[in-house]
């Protein structure tokens, strides 16, 4: 089978609206190449070291990959596409150069060739994500392991946004709490939650393939007795308060539901959000205090912001 591999060369700040766009689209996979991943340290308290290749990284911005199978509407879903990405403007989105590009490749070559990226990563004190091909010894007795195929889903668990939030939830979740996930992409921070004790976790996602992906990683993590995922929009699934509330989606989405996410939030509990870039970080907690939330922590990694918030007794 042949697929097409579409390059978007874009900023950082695009990258999840961007892959979202890409997923929506039919796209079977999807790569991120930073440039500020090779440039950066390879060592830090949680991390290991891996020996990057500087030609598999662009000279600067990012280049977003996507697989998507040959067609003979392959030229209007690529048109749809490149109209997409250009809209992101209209939020006030870098979208940088954008400049896209379309080469042939054969399923082998796609099926393999993220994987080089994908390697064990110890994001924290306790979580270390490890790809299921890859063989690990943990470390230290507490340590938990989250294993991941991302395969066609929404990521691998290293992105900053990602860490900053199962960070987030290692400093919340207490034995028996209820979670909602929203947005749970691969599903890793409702497997996160789940591990570190959470009596149950509502993960939901408005992509039909995350929320297959996320199934298959509940089950391959042997949480699926706490954590249920459900296809649906924002809070659409969600009928019951939560002890904790978790949501890695765009600033933009995350300031227009904060009244009702206040709402499910139970009194005392705690809101943890990211995939906010620095920029809005201002916006998305004014959006918070407005609704009712008290700012507790504010996370930053990189150009990246996550914010914990509770909602008063």
């Amino acid at each position: 089978m042949k697929w097409s591999e579409l390059s978007i060369h874009t900023k950082n700040e695009a990258v999840e609206a961007i892959s979202n766009i890409l997923h929506e689209a039919g796209a079977s996979g999807v790569v991120i190449e930073d440039s500020a991943e090779y440039a950066k340290p390879r060592e830090d308290q949680f991390g290991e070291i891996y020996a990057l290749n500087e030609d598999d990284f662009p000279k600067d911005g990012v280049i977003v990959k996507a697989y998507l199978s040959e067609s003979s509407f392959l030229n209007e879903t690529v048109e749809e596409i490149k109209a997409a990405i250009t809209n992101l403007t209209n939020f006030n989105i870098d979208i940088g150069q954008n400049v896209v590009s379309i080469v042939e490749v054969n399923e082998e070559d796609w099926a393999t060739a993220w994987k080089q990226y994908y390697h064990p990563v110890k994001i924290s004190e306790r979580f270390t994500i490890v790809p299921t091909w890859e063989d690990y010894t943990p470390v230290s007795t507490d340590e938990l392991i989250i294993e991941l195929d991302p395969g066609m889903a929404f990521g691998t668990g290293t992105h900053p946004t990602t860490v900053m939030c199962l960070q987030g939830l290692e400093k919340v979740v207490k034995e028996g709490d209820q979670v909602v996930d929203i947005g749970t992409g691969s599903g890793v921070l409702s497997i996160g939650a789940a591990m570190l004790g959470a009596k149950s976790v509502h993960a939901l996602d408005l992509d039909e393939v995350a929320v297959r992906s996320a199934k298959e990683n509940v089950a391959l993590n042997h949480v699926d007795d706490k954590v249920t995922v459900f296809h649906g929009n924002l809070l659409d699934t969600v009928k019951e308060p939560a002890d904790v509330v978790v949501a890695n989606i765009l600033a933009e989405i995350i300031m227009s539901f904060t009244d009702d996410a206040f709402t499910i939030v139970k009194p005392g509990g705690l809101y943890v959000t990211s995939g906010i870039i620095g920029a809005k970080r201002d916006d998305v907690k004014a959006a918070l205090e407005a609704s009712g939330f008290v700012i507790e922590e504010v996370l930053l990694m990189e150009d990246w912001v996550a914010i914990i918030a509770r909602r008063p007794q």
